[in-house]
């Protein structure tokens, strides 16, 4: 019965959030608040467990990161970039797309999906105003991109991590079997996005002109905060590289670079504090309440076990299965959870089935999670902070308005590597 009651909890905050007749923040709040009601999970488990609870170290990369970005706005670096981005593309709408979307997705594998997203959709707000274009599809676009571009890297998005802990692959093993993949995948994925995008791409040629006489420098407020801020996120990003050898987490080393950076600029808290998007990280918090309540009540195992029943001894049937339903499943709970639930089935199914000899079922977890995780607003973190970051600029993307334009980009980068998984592995 409580397991039950979890799912049904689950399925109502679920179906408010999509209807978006109530403020998700508070959705997910009351949620979270049920799940403790009824039992499904306390506040041992909410609070304090890795594998049920609040995951700390994503809450807390996202306040570093938002304290960061917030003092980087007071340089006028975004508008900076933003108009030697959209002058390099001449003022043309698409080609500055492609662009941008190019530069996602090498920073999203360098430093991570939910870091890069913070970076790149304030950039965004200034390309769109000088461009006279809608900036959703760009802001979309993004999202889906850093969400395939991160799945290059053992740090490109978040689900990795804990692939590469559970199963202990290290940085260069994801280079040589997720990357190559993922660049076949952004090839097919970024023309598609044009496609898509086509109509909301256009501008005039006056438009374009009055780009070209833009000055980049004069947009540049504070040349010695600037200084200052692209120093502390230059150690910051490296300290991501390095975090292996460091052995601090993502969530340590965006704090402390939050704390030398506001230390050094000497601005007041409501200078910087005010960039940060509170509702975003309440709501963060609230989902993996709820998400960890399935999991502890075990309703994400009944769906792990199933595979496991299906599938049998056949390893080309238990990855297939694992990329479709991983994708689909992430597509509808925040793929860090979901990750976490299943890395002990794979163990499982690693050791009961006799055919498969190498670590073919992980990568078909690590594929379907990332990809999946384009389908819906609430299926990745980065989607989630890019939503909140366009609602405080006053653009509001809906979730069916998402999943228009998720959905397809799923399907497609899923099916692609559904027989990459089966051909190189099996």
């Amino acid at each position: 019965m409580l397991t039950i009651a979890a799912v049904a909890v689950f399925l109502i905050a679920y179906i408010f959030i999509a209807t978006e007749k109530i403020n998700r923040v508070a959705v997910v709040s009351a949620g979270a608040a049920a799940m403790i009601l009824i039992g499904a999970t306390g506040a041992d488990e909410a609070f304090y467990s890795h594998e049920t609870g609040i995951d700390w170290n994503v809450i807390f990369l996202l306040l570093g990161m938002m304290i960061i970005v917030g003092v980087i706005h007071k340089t006028g670096l975004f508008e900076f970039l933003a108009v030697k981005a959209i002058q390099l593309a001449k003022g043309r709408p698409r080609q500055a797309f492609v662009y941008i979307l190019l530069l996602v997705a090498f920073a999203s594998a360098l430093l991570d999906n939910v870091t890069t997203i913070l970076l790149a959709v304030p950039m965004t707000f200034m390309v769109a105003k000088y461009l006279k274009v809608n900036a959703v599809p760009f802001i979309l676009a993004e999202v889906f991109i850093s969400n395939i571009g991160g799945a290059a890297t053992l740090i490109g998005d978040p689900p990795n991590i804990i692939i590469a802990s559970k199963a202990g692959l290290d940085f260069n093993e994801f280079l040589i079997h997720m990357a190559p993949m993922v660049l076949v995948v952004i090839a097919v994925i970024v023309p598609m996005l044009v496609f898509m995008f086509r109509k909301d791409l256009k501008n005039s040629p006056e438009d374009r002109a009055k780009v070209m006489e833009l000055d980049a420098t004069s947009f540049i407020t504070d040349k010695s905060l600037l200084v200052k801020s692209v120093s502390v996120l230059t150690i910051v990003i490296a300290a991501f590289v390095l975090h292996g050898v460091l052995h601090l987490e993502p969530s340590v080393i965006a704090m402390m670079g939050a704390g030398l950076l506001v230390l050094i600029s000497k601005l007041k808290p409501d200078q910087f504090a005010r960039d940060v998007e509170w509702g975003t990280l309440v709501f963060f918090a609230g989902l993996f309440v709820m998400v960890g309540a399935l999991v502890n009540v075990g309703a994400l195992k009944v769906v792990a076990d199933y595979i496991g029943a299906l599938v049998g001894d056949d390893g080309a049937l238990a990855a297939g299965a694992i990329v479709v339903v991983s994708a689909l499943v992430s597509g509808i709970v925040d793929n860090i959870p979901y990750v976490a639930s299943m890395t002990p089935v794979i163990e499982q199914l690693n050791g009961s089935i006799s055919t498969i000899t190498n670590d073919g079922l992980w990568w078909a977890l690590a594929f379907g999670a990332d990809f999946g995780g384009n389908m819906t607003i609430v299926g990745a973190s980065a989607n989630v902070v890019a939503i909140g970051l366009a609602h405080a600029n006053g653009i509001k993307i809906s979730f069916w308005k998402f999943a228009k334009y998720g959905v397809p980009v799923t399907l497609v980068s899923t099916a692609m590597v559904l027989p990459y998984i089966l051909i190189r592995y099996f």
